[in-house]
């Protein structure tokens, strides 16, 4: 709804596609716009279980431990691929988990993941995200999430970026 109500200023259609990304046919949903190919994916998973977004038990938010977030993630990553043309780039953007007193490095546990898949690391950036806004203008989101929720209050998050060779 919220896309729909945005002003265009170009000719870039955004669509909403509501699916399973572990399992949905991506190769349809391109063929769909007279493509078979994409140059750049952009994937920003959940942190693993810091927000849950439903009670699916396919959502990626909903699975059981880190180990099994990245088996779920990897098939994500891998069906991407099947799209993505060689010597363009895959992008994630994770953040990493804070429990029971543990920093669990979950960007880069998915980083390494990737490159496992076969994708070459081309660059990292770490995002600050002290002091930025949130959705709908909302400041330190981050915060009152992290406080609300009981977790560390991280002030980044990792924008891996990965090229398909």
């Amino acid at each position: 709804k919220l896309i729909r109500s945005e002003q265009k200023q170009s000719t870039v259609t955004a669509d909403v596609i509501c699916g399973n990304s572990t399992t949905m046919d991506y190769l349809k949903i391109l063929e769909n716009y007279g493509i078979e190919t994409v140059q750049l994916v952009i994937l920003h998973p959940p942190y693993f279980d810091i927000i849950k977004f439903s009670d699916n038990p396919e959502d990626l938010s909903n699975t059981k431990n880190v180990e099994q977030f990245l088996v779920q993630f990897r098939k994500v990553i891998e069906k991407s691929e099947t799209i993505l043309e060689t010597n363009h780039y895959l992008v994630i953007v994770i953040g990493d988990k804070y429990e029971k007193g543990e920093w669990i490095p979950l960007g880069f546990k998915t980083m390494e993941m990737a490159t496992n898949c076969g994708l070459t690391l081309k660059s990292i950036v770490v995002k600050n995200i002290d002091g930025t806004q949130g959705k709908r203008k909302q400041n330190e989101l981050w915060r009152y999430r992290a406080l609300a929720g009981g977790f560390y209050v991280f002030k980044h998050e990792y924008i891996f970026i990965l090229q398909k060779k």
